[in-house]
């Protein structure tokens, strides 16, 4: 899965800067997801679209055929996501994570596994997550994880998910 995620930026930057992320993903056979925003989703032709806690569009979504994507930090958060229609939760942040200062407080693998087991829909893991603590996510009951930091070094975290798969 290839996310967009480009926070602030109104609708049609969304979609400008998009168009070249929804080809690489066609062409790898990719799903796409577009971050915080149902209309650019929807006139990218994306996939699917995550949305946060306090974000609204997700009756459009689901209206639009998008696969949904919500954001949790609590089992109670979880399960209102399952009940509004969600796909998958994405439940953290697990760690501390730089590239989201605003973040809520890291809910742990604890936490993770909480989630994980309150909620019938696939859980992913995010927030903080490395080649080498990726593999204690999927251990904990996600079934796959978000980064953005480790994305740099794609390689490593790749092996690391293949070890833990065994």
């Amino acid at each position: 899965m290839l996310q967009l995620r480009l926070k602030n930026v109104a609708t049609r930057d969304v979609i400008e800067q998009g168009r070249p992320f929804r080809d690489l993903a066609l062409e790898a056979g990719c799903t796409f997801v577009v971050n915080d925003d149902v209309e650019a989703a929807i006139r990218l032709r994306a996939d699917g679209v995550h949305l946060g806690r306090m974000d609204t569009g997700h009756d459009q979504a689901l209206s639009a055929g998008l696969l949904l994507g919500l954001s949790a930090a609590t089992v109670e958060e979880a399960i209102e996501a399952e009940r509004l229609g969600a796909d998958y939760v994405g439940a953290g942040p697990v760690w501390t994570t730089p590239s989201k200062p605003d973040a809520d407080p890291p809910i742990g693998l604890g936490g993770l596994a909480s989630i994980s087991k309150a909620v019938t829909v696939p859980v992913v893991a995010i927030g903080g997550i490395d080649a080498g603590n990726a593999p204690d996510c999927i251990r904990a009951g996600a079934i796959g994880v978000a980064v953005v930091r480790a994305a740099a070094d794609a390689a490593a975290l790749v092996a690391a998910l293949g070890r833990a798969a065994r």
